[in-house]
């Protein structure tokens, strides 16, 4: 009895055993199950999408997580119609050219008299030679906002019976991105190009004979508006909600919403992406913009400890001078303190750092050093000198240093003088509009020169406002249309001038100094406005003034803004162009990061204001091993101009 108890007990003990065993195996089961099911989520949030290879300056900013999308210049083109040619137009050109012309004439309206453009059809428009196809090339700045202005280039359509585009007016063309194409293959409209036509200014207008100078080519000077903000963004380098929220966290608080922007200059997409608004503030500088973004410090709480930290990192390496100068910037004045005992530090990568850094947060105690360095020094440092000079706020002390300047004996240096001035607002700088076309500007110098723009704003510059015309004169130029003539004593000059062959001349009289003579070749003679005038156009009255020097009537150096737009296109032309839009490009699995490295890698600062650049930081086209140049490369004829 006792025994069949005791097997009882022992089968129950052992069935109790089994179901424990059975639980706590379904337990561990289950684990093992969910843990299968987590961990792809989790590879899945913390997926690594490229490497960063990173400087240690740069170890704690945006830059060591992201990279910027969207941060190159895009190249945008457009078939266009030049009109008020005079006879030099034609109707030849390619048949789908022709009927992609037609086809957007009448989109916009030609021939419809509904909204006042009704006098002539679009088949006849394209059949008169006061009209000419043209393709239009122009290059979106990075990160540019709504509105902004470029320069575009225009020139003939390759079969086309066009002799010249002088005096042209380019018809709004919607500029888009990739190559250029017709039909429904087009991408979407980025900007829009429209202006007077400016043509070589240093050769005869209207002239026809083949010589040296493509006269089938011209520009637009400031001729293309961007229509939308061009997107910017930063892609992390490891997917994850929790670094972008911090990551976007940052860059707000440096850089909160100003008025009239409508979104928070981050906004995260995803854990991978993070949208970029450039603020209104940064409107005219978004390349600037960009480079603080990329050295904000992700953790804002401590400004100064970290501006200590990038210092004792450039004295221990002298050669991240770029990147610590970007960092201390990113952080902000409260970097101030900590590196203005750098402005007159022994090792040039060091002081210049701190310089530059000082100036760009407006510390007033950089002035002094920059003023001395751009006295003295080598031609690099002075240019450096007087670009972080032009940028500070209103202060007499800066105003009186720069213009000692404009007498210098270097011709950038006077050049930068000038424009460091003209971009403050100097009072000793007048400014003459003539007709709308150009601006006149007259800049107190001892050393007489006429400086021409070739970008931006059209405007003669005159260094010393007493240059005159020499007398005795007697000048002819392009087939005899525009003649000169005074004696020695003659304070005027007879000017004969016959607008076109076959017109009737003018005889007007016009004083000999350059301050009378400019005006007097740009203004056109109306009732409402009755002074004296020929109406040349801007790249007419330059190529006079050029004619006269060049024959040594006028005792002055002559100097011309150094055209670079189409090297500029050429160096951003992509080998396969596709029709997606360009901004935000397939990242390479490495992207570097450091000291040299700006976005997609370009130079930034410190480089972007040495001599050899222009203002945009564009280089002028280089030679390859073959001793071409770029444009040579590509079979593309440059416009030449004096320098």
């Amino acid at each position: 009895m006792l025994n069949a108890r005791n097997s009882v007990v022992v089968r129950a003990c052992a069935a109790i055993g089994l179901a424990l065993f059975a639980s706590i195996a379904l337990v561990g089961c289950g684990e093992l199950v969910e843990r299968a099911a987590v961990k792809p989520k989790l590879d899945r949030l913390n997926q690594r999408n490229f490497a960063l290879d990173v400087d240690p300056i740069m170890r704690g900013t945006v830059a060591s997580e992201t990279v910027v999308t969207g941060f190159s210049p895009t190249v945008v083109r457009a078939y266009g119609l030049v009109v008020g040619l005079n006879g030099n137009g034609s109707r030849l050109m390619p048949a789908d050219v022709r009927a992609h012309m037609l086809q957007e004439m009448a989109r916009k309206g030609v021939g419809n008299a509904a909204i006042g453009f009704g006098d002539v059809s679009p088949e006849k428009m394209l059949d008169s030679d006061d009209c000419a196809a043209v393709i239009v090339e122009g290059l979106i700045p990075p990160g540019a906002p709504k509105g902004t202005r470029f320069d575009v280039r225009v020139f003939s359509v390759p079969g086309s019976g066009t002799t010249s585009l002088e005096g042209g007016k380019l018809w709004t063309a919607d500029l888009r991105p990739g190559p250029l194409v017709t039909g429904n293959r087009q991408a979407k409209a980025l900007a829009e190009a429209s202006g007077d036509v400016f043509i070589n200014p240093f050769v005869e207008p209207n002239a026809t004979t083949k010589d040296s100078v493509n006269r089938l080519s011209g520009r637009i000077l400031d001729g293309g508006r961007v229509r939308d903000n061009m997107l910017l963004r930063l892609r992390l380098a490891t997917t994850s909600h929790s670094r972008a929220e911090t990551i976007q966290s940052a860059i707000n608080s440096m850089f909160p919403r100003e008025s009239g922007q409508k979104d928070d200059t981050a906004r995260g997409r995803s854990g991978d992406a993070i949208d970029i608004t450039v603020p209104p503030s940064f409107y005219d500088r978004p390349e600037e913009f960009v480079e603080l973004v990329q050295h904000t410090p992700m953790v804002v709480e401590a400004p100064e400890q970290t501006a200590m930290y990038v210092r004792r990192a450039l004295l221990a390496a002298p050669g991240m001078a770029q990147a610590a100068s970007w960092r201390w910037r990113a952080i902000g004045k409260k970097a101030v303190p900590m590196i203005q005992d750098l402005y007159n530090y022994s090792e040039d990568e060091v002081r210049m750092a701190a310089l530059v850094a000082g100036a760009r947060l407006d510390d007033a105690l950089t002035i002094e050093p920059l003023l001395e360095m751009a006295k003295t020094g080598d031609s690099k440092n002075r240019l450096t000198a007087i670009e972080l000079l032009s940028d500070m706020r209103t202060n007499p002390v800066v105003d009186l240093g720069l213009r000692p300047l404009l007498n210098d004996t270097d011709v950038d240096i006077r050049l930068a003088a000038f424009e460091a001035l003209d971009g403050r607002n100097d009072l000793n700088i007048t400014r003459t509009v003539i007709d709308g076309k150009y601006d006149m500007v007259v800049v107190p110098s001892k050393r007489p020169m006429v400086y021409v723009a070739q970008t931006g704003r059209p405007r003669i510059v005159i260094f010393n406002d007493q240059i005159s015309v020499d007398r005795p004169l007697t000048f002819t130029a392009w087939s005899n249309r525009l003649m000169m003539k005074a004696d020695a004593n003659d304070r005027q000059i007879q000017v004969f001038w016959r607008p076109s062959p076959g017109q009737q001349p003018e005889i007007k009289l016009t004083d000999a100094e350059l301050t009378a003579l400019i005006p007097f070749l740009g203004h056109l003679t109306t009732i409402e406005a009755p002074q004296a005038g020929l109406g040349l156009s801007y790249s007419e009255t330059i190529g006079t003034l050029h004619l006269l020097w060049r024959r040594g009537a006028i005792a002055a150096d002559f100097k011309a803004e150094q055209d670079r737009i189409l090297a500029a296109i050429i160096r951003s032309q992509k080998p396969d162009e596709v029709l997606d839009r360009p901004e935000f490009d397939s990242l390479d699995d490495t992207v570097t990061s450091g000291e040299n490295a700006g976005p997609r890698g370009e130079e930034s600062d410190l480089a972007s204001i040495a001599p050899g650049r222009d203002q945009t930081g564009l280089d002028a086209p280089v030679a390859g091993a073959s001793g071409a140049t770029a444009i040579e490369r590509a079979g593309v004829q440059p416009d030449t101009v004096p320098r």
